[in-house]
């Protein structure tokens, strides 16, 4: 038999209370404190500030930056640290082989400053950037301005550059080059093995020294070690038997890795144009995916002779800074395909925009990387934002502990079989691993020790304030 309803009770009012305070969590102290005449303003403050939260971005300011500078990965790599007055901490990189001071000059013109607000900063400091190295300093710093935006905001990197194309990203793998052809195709075979679906490696005027006849020079000079003279107009030329050699080393690589994967390459000497395009012409029947920096990116003129001559694809960008550079090589016709380091070319906003110029353009992008999965992760997301990305560098396959200098935010692996999984964490979507680190840290630097000396550093020149 059902039981009848039985009439609601009524509650004393101070019941209510101490129920409504029971469910928001609070002590019986703190309950006084909102008894009475308090407003509704006042309670809701209260709540408020016992509540924890991730970050409220519009009051989200610099406090710090600080550097521990990584070794041996395989390069030197100094890492950035930007702290906040809410406890978020975003990181970045300089550039591989480049001085942490890049980036810690820079410091006095972003305390302050919200970092959310990560296109405004870069506009103020992007003056600072210069050659490769120097524009790292400002890179790196653009990195952990998006770090930090997209863990205040909630989103990953991506997201911020409009969604994502992908949700692998595919790798390349650079591989330390030898003299013997058979054993670098068994260093590319090991790539393959290992998941790699894109390969590249080193040939050059380095695999011709001391071999008679194959190289042309003027009188009184030389060319040694790996040979890369920076300047086309050296004078030093390949031979017809310097070209024929080359031509069947590649061959021979290609007898132990097939050839269908890709195979691209780098380090040629720098050769005089004539030379370039005979090479390049030597290698068309070898399916090579790019050559590579043939001469330096800055003669644009010269790099289009070459591109206009041959089959296979010309390429360059690793050390351009900003995107006007770029435009002007794609304009005239000079590349196939570029090939910006986020760490020189911007960040990664900057980098997204040189990336969709090129897709205008019909010229496809890989991108360059040598350094920890700091600027690895920075990478990653922008590659997974730009429509036209061919294949991100991994320079660290054989650094077994590379991975482990990052703890991923969402568990996810860095690397699945040869491509690197982009996740959906806040940010960059990584923590740095403070005990790899400091068991990796150049002998001269601390983990991330203050640096009160960089708070006022400025020029006094007001061009550059």
């Amino acid at each position: 038999m059902t039981k009848p309803a039985q009439p609601a009770l009524s509650r004393p009012a101070s019941v209510e209370r101490r129920s409504f305070f029971r469910t928001l969590g609070l002590t019986a102290g703190a309950a006084v404190a909102l008894r009475g005449e308090a407003s509704a303003d006042a309670a809701a403050a209260f709540v408020q500030s016992n509540v924890a939260r991730a970050s409220e971005p519009s009051q989200l300011k610099i406090t710090d930056l600080r550097t521990a500078v990584v070794e041996k990965a395989p390069m030197t790599c100094p890492l950035i640290r930007i702290d906040t007055n809410q406890g978020l901490v975003g990181w970045g990189e300089v550039r591989d082989g480049a001085s942490e001071t890049y980036a810690l000059f820079l410091k006095s013109r972003l305390v302050g400053e919200n970092p959310c607000h990560v296109d405004k900063i870069f506009r103020k400091i992007k003056q600072f950037g210069g050659h490769a190295r120097q524009a790292g300093g400002v890179c790196g710093v653009e990195m952990a301005l998006v770090d930090l935006a997209g863990k205040a905001w909630g989103v990953p990197a991506w997201q911020l550059l409009g969604g994502k194309f992908r949700d692998r990203v595919r790798l390349y793998a650079d591989t330390v080059q030898t003299d013997d052809p058979k054993e670098q195709g068994r260093r590319l075979r090991e790539r393959m093995d290992r998941g790699i679906t894109y390969l590249k490696q080193d040939f050059g005027i380095g695999l011709l020294r001391d071999k008679p006849g194959m190289l042309s020079a003027p009188l009184g000079m030389t060319y040694s070690g790996g040979g890369r003279v920076m300047h086309p107009f050296t004078g030093i030329e390949i031979s017809d038997r310097g070209v024929a050699y080359l031509s069947d080393w590649i061959g021979q690589i290609r007898e132990v890795i097939g050839m269908e994967i890709p195979l691209s390459s780098d380090h040629y000497g720098h050769i005089g144009v004539n030379s370039c395009i005979r090479l390049a012409r030597a290698m068309e029947k070898h399916n090579m995916a790019w050559m590579e920096d043939m001469v330096p990116w800055q003669f644009g003129e010269l790099m289009k002779q070459i591109r206009d001559a041959v089959d296979v694809p010309i390429l360059t960008g690793e050390d351009i800074y900003l995107k006007e550079e770029f435009v002007k090589l794609i304009d005239m016709g000079a590349v196939d395909m570029i090939h910006p380091d986020l760490a020189s070319s911007g960040g990664l906003i900057e980098t997204k925009k040189i990336g969709d110029y090129a897709q205008e353009h019909g010229v496809a992008m890989a991108m360059h990387f040598a350094g920890t999965p700091v600027s690895f992760m920075a990478n990653v997301h922008c590659a997974a934002a730009t429509e036209n990305f061919i294949a991100l560098e991994h320079h660290s396959m054989d650094v077994p502990w590379w991975e482990s200098l990052v703890t991923p935010t969402g568990g996810q692996p860095l690397i699945d079989k040869g491509f690197a999984v982009v996740p959906d964490a806040p940010g960059l979507g990584i923590e740095v691993n403070e005990a790899v680190v400091r068991a990796h840290l150049r002998p001269d630097s601390e983990y991330f020790a203050p640096t009160p000396q960089w708070d006022k550093e400025r020029s006094n020149d007001r061009l550059w304030s």
